[in-house]
C-alpha cells in the first residue's frame, strides 16, 4: 500500500529550511534565466502560494514535499489583516521577454459594496409587514410589538445575510435607538453580558492551542496509539477531540486548527485527494466521521462549544437556574454523548466506508512527526497548566465563589504575562470581536423580549395549541424538540438559531409542562447535534465541506442519516439516564 506522511507546521529543523530555502533558489533562478519579467506586485515566495479551487496545495516537489510546506489551513485562526484600507486591484501583466511586444492582463474584478439587495428588502419587509400589516394583539404593548418587528428583521437578516452578520446586528440595534424603542442604555446593556465575555476569551484560548502545537500533539500521539486501521485513526481523532474539547472551546478552532490539517496530510500521503474520485479511499470517511462527531464532544462539556454558555445565560433569564452548571451539564450529557462517540464512527464506517481499511504505516509516521516536533515546549507547558487551572476553577469555582468569567480572564492574563499570546494576537482573532458585537445585539434583543412580555404571550399561545391537541408533556417536549432541531435548515449559525430562538422554545417548554432544568439542557445539547446538519449548519460544517473530500449531496444525506441516529440514541439512551439523574 501507499506510504503515510505526516508534517508538522510548527517546526523548522534545519533541513526543512535548507530544503525550502534551496527549492526558492532554484525556482527564482529558472525564472531568470527565462528572461520573464513580472510586476513586483505579483512577485512572492514559493512558500507563499495560495490553495487552488479544489482546496489542494501546488504540489511543487512530489508528495513528499508536505514535509516542508505549511499546513493547507482552510480556517486559519492565527492570520492577521495587513491593512485596513487595502489598495485597490491593480493590473498583472507578464511578458515571456523583454522584447516581446504581447501582454498578457488580468483585471482582479473587486468585490461588490453594501448590502445585497434582494436579501435587504426580503429583511427589511418582514419587519414592515409585521409592524405596519399584522394586527397587535390587544395584550401587547406597541413598544413590545415594535421590538419584535426589529428582532424578527435581524433574525431575517442573519438568514439571508444582506450584510456580514455583525454589520446587520449594529443596524438592528442602531434602529431600536432610533426609533425610541430602547433607550441607549438598554440596548447596549448585554455588552457587559458575563457570559458574552467568557465566549470572547474562549476564542483567545483557542488560539493558544493552535499558536503553540499543542492541540495538534495531542491529536498526534492518538494517531500513534490507535491508527493501525482506518476505523482506529477515526477513533483516535474522535477521542483526541474529546479529550481537548473542555480546555477548547471553538468547535470550528478546533476543526480548521487541529483535525482538518490532519486528516488532509494522512488523506494526501495515502493518495485520497480531494475534489478527486481517491477522495474516498481515505479523506471523505475521515472528515464525514469527524463532523459528526464533532457535535457529540460539543455537546459533552459545558465549555466545549460558544453556544452552551449562551444557552444556560438564556435559561438563566427566563428563571431557569442550574446550580453547579459545569458538573451538572457533564453528568446529564455524559452517557448519551459518550455512545454516540463510539457508534458514529462505525456506523459511518458501514455506511460511507473507505477503500482503505488499513493503515498500518500511520503509527510510525506519527512517531516519526513527534520526533520532528521534539519535546514539549515551554508554551505548550504554560498551556497545559493554564488549561487545567481554567477548567478546575469551571468545575469547583462556585464552591470557592470565582464565577466561570473570572476564571477565564485569570487564565488569558497568564498566558499574556507569559508570552504565550500577545494582545495582537487577541487584537487580530477577528471572530472574537465580531462575535462580541452580534452575540451581545441578540441576547440583548432577545432578553427585552421577555422584560416586554412577548416571549410570554409566544409561548402561551403554543402551549394552548399543544393542549388543544392533548398532548401531555412528554409529547410537547417531543414536538418541539424535532421543531427546534428541524427548523435549523433556515440557519447558518447555532449560535445566531440559540439567539433568535432558544429563549422562545425553552418558554414553550416550560408552559407545556416540561421540568425545567430538563428542557434548558435538552434545547441546549440538540443545538450542538444539529451542527453537522448541513455544510452551512455551523461554523465548522464550512470547513469540513471546505476540504473538498466530501460531495454536497453526501453531505446532506449523511447529515439527515446521523442526525435520526443521533435523535435515536439521545432520545432513547437519555430519557433512561436522565429519569435515573432526577431530572423528570
Amino acid at each position: 500500500m501507499e506510504r503515510l506522511a505526516l508534517y508538522s507546521p510548527s517546526v523548522a529543523t534545519p533541513a526543512t529550511a535548507a530544503a525550502t530555502t534551496s527549492f526558492s533558489r532554484l525556482s527564482f533562478h529558472h525564472l531568470r534565466s527565462r528572461s520573464s519579467s513580472i510586476s513586483t506586485a505579483a512577485l512572492r515566495p514559493v512558500s507563499s502560494l495560495g490553495s487552488s479551487p479544489s482546496g489542494s496545495r501546488f504540489n511543487l516537489t512530489g508528495p513528499r514535499f508536505n514535509l516542508f510546506h505549511p499546513k493547507p489551513f482552510l480556517f486559519n485562526p492565527l492570520s492577521k489583516p495587513t491593512s485596513r484600507n487595502p489598495p485597490s486591484p491593480k493590473p498583472i501583466t507578464a511578458s515571456s521577454s523583454p522584447e516581446s511586444d504581447k501582454v498578457i492582463t488580468v483585471e482582479v474584478k473587486p468585490k461588490p459594496q453594501g448590502a445585497k439587495l434582494i436579501p435587504l428588502i426580503i429583511s427589511v419587509s418582514v419587519g414592515l409587514l409585521v409592524r405596519f400589516f399584522v394586527p397587535r394583539p390587544p395584550e401587547v404593548s406597541p413598544q413590545a410589538w415594535q421590538l419584535l418587528a426589529i428582532f424578527l428583521s435581524t433574525i431575517a437578516g442573519l438568514v439571508l445575510s444582506p450584510l456580514p452578520v455583525g454589520a446587520w446586528a449594529f443596524l438592528g440595534l442602531t434602529t431600536s435607538v432610533l426609533t425610541k424603542t430602547l433607550t441607549f442604555s438598554s440596548a447596549f446593556g448585554a455588552f457587559t453580558n458575563e457570559v458574552i465575555w467568557l465566549i470572547v476569551i474562549s476564542f483567545f484560548f483557542a488560539r493558544g492551542f493552535v499558536k503553540t502545537g499543542l492541540g495538534d500533539r495531542i491529536a498526534t500521539y492518538f494517531v500513534k496509539l490507535l491508527g493501525k486501521s482506518t476505523l482506529g485513526l477515526s477513533y483516535g481523532l474522535t477521542l483526541s477531540e474529546a479529550l481537548i474539547a473542555p480546555a477548547m472551546p471553538s468547535t470550528t478552532a478546533r476543526a480548521g486548527g487541529v483535525f482538518v490539517p490532519i486528516i488532509k496530510s494522512l488523506s494526501l500521503s495515502a493518495g485520497s485527494k480531494p475534489g478527486d474520485p481517491s477522495s474516498r479511499k481515505l479523506g471523505s470517511y475521515l472528515i464525514l466521521s469527524q463532523f459528526q462527531c464533532a457535535g457529540n464532544s460539543s455537546a459533552l462539556f459545558l465549555t466545549a462549544a460558544a453556544q452552551n454558555l449562551l444557552c444556560l445565560k438564556l435559561a438563566e433569564e427566563l428563571g431557569v437556574v442550574i446550580a453547579n452548571p459545569w458538573m451538572s451539564w457533564f453528568k446529564a450529557a455524559s452517557l448519551p454523548a459518550f455512545i454516540s462517540l463510539l457508534a458514529t464512527p462505525f456506523i459511518l464506517y458501514k455506511l460511507y466506508p473507505p477503500e482503505i481499511k488499513d493503515t498500518p504505516e500511520a503509527p510510525t509516521m506519527a512517531t516519526k512527526k513527534l520526533n520532528l516536533m521534539g519535546p514539549v515546549t515551554k508554551n505548550e507547558w504554560v498551556m497545559i497548566g493554564t488549561m487545567l487551572l481554567a477548567v478546575s476553577l469551571w468545575v469547583f469555582g462556585d464552591a470557592i465563589g470565582i464565577a466561570s468569567v473570572v476564571a477565564a480572564m485569570l487564565g488569558l492574563s497568564i498566558l499574556l504575562v507569559l508570552g504565550v499570546l500577545d494582545w495582537d494576537d487577541c487584537l487580530s482573532e477577528k471572530s472574537a470581536w465580531d462575535t462580541l458585537a452580534w452575540f451581545a445585539v441578540l441576547v440583548g434583543m432577545a432578553g427585552q423580549l421577555t422584560n416586554l412580555g412577548i416571549v410570554g404571550w409566544i409561548s402561551s399561545c403554543v402551549a394552548k395549541f399543544l393542549q388543544g391537541l392533548s398532548l401531555s408533556w412528554p409529547g410537547a417536549f417531543a414536538v418541539l424538540q424535532v421543531s427546534y432541531f428541524c427548523i435549523h435548515y433556515l440557519f447558518a449559525s447555532q449560535t445566531g438559531h440559540v439567539g433568535a430562538l432558544y429563549s422562545a422554545f425553552l418558554a414553550m417548554h416550560l408552559a407545556s409542562g416540561v421540568p425545567n432544568v430538563l428542557a434548558a439542557l435538552a434545547l441546549a445539547y440538540n443545538t450542538n447535534l444539529f451542527g453537522a446538519l448541513t455544510h452551512y449548519s455551523s461554523g465548522q460544517a464550512a470547513v469540513f465541506f471546505g476540504a473538498g473530500y466530501v460531495d454536497l449531496p453526501d453531505i446532506f444525506k449523511m447529515g439527515f442519516v446521523m442526525a435520526l441516529v443521533n435523535a435515536i440514541i439521545w432520545g432513547v439512551v437519555g430519557t433512561f439516564w436522565w429519569k435515573f439523574l432526577g431530572l423528570y
